[in-house]
């Protein structure tokens, strides 16, 4: 099984993804940050390690590392999961609030989207643009999927040559449902 990175920021539809790919029967990791200091001195010792036990990977710091993966799993497939960005930075506020984290701080500037909303909405910007312009010339190994416009199984298992599950697609951590599938 090909390996597969979604590179999508947080409330992409990074945890729908988790429970997309896992129903296709991949193999999931998830974040393996903890909130520490020294999360950037982990990360690299973790991430070779990590990626040989699993087939599929979302949430951080997968889509900061698009690049070493493409390069360690040269036949591997990228998700970059996207969404309107003025809808994305409401829902970030919304979950994160003002508490502040060390990867937030790396990724942004900013630990706490709160206050920060430019800031945040610049950098998602730039990473989703840097991340079609690195996989520009090959097409085939990069989706682009909006979760939140509608798209779902069709475009995902026919990127991933998969057949299409005869079940609704998984919507997790949606704001206002508490049991987080719609």
């Amino acid at each position: 099984m090909r390996k597969v990175f979604c590179l999508g920021f947080h409330k992409t539809g990074t945890t729908s993804m988790y429970y997309a790919l896992g129903l296709l029967g991949y193999r999931v990791s998830g974040s393996l940050l903890e909130n520490t200091s020294d999360f950037a001195v982990k990360l690299h010792q973790k991430t070779a390690d990590v990626s040989r036990k699993y087939d599929a990977f979302q949430d951080n710091p997968w889509p900061l590392l698009y690049r070493e993966m493409d390069a360690l799993y040269p036949d591997a497939r990228f998700i970059l999961t996207t969404r309107d960005s003025a809808a994305w930075i409401k829902s970030a506020v919304k979950h994160f609030g003002e508490r502040d984290t060390p990867i937030r701080r790396y990724i942004y500037g900013a630990g706490s989207p709160l206050g920060n909303e430019e800031i945040y909405c610049r950098t998602m910007q730039r990473h989703n643009s840097a991340v079609r312009d690195y996989f520009a010339t090959r097409p085939d190994k990069l989706l682009e999927l909006d979760l939140a416009g509608g798209e779902g199984w069709k475009k995902l298992c026919n990127f991933l040559g998969h057949d299409i599950p005869d079940i609704p697609f998984p919507h997790s951590n949606k704001a206002g449902d508490p049991s987080g599938h719609r």
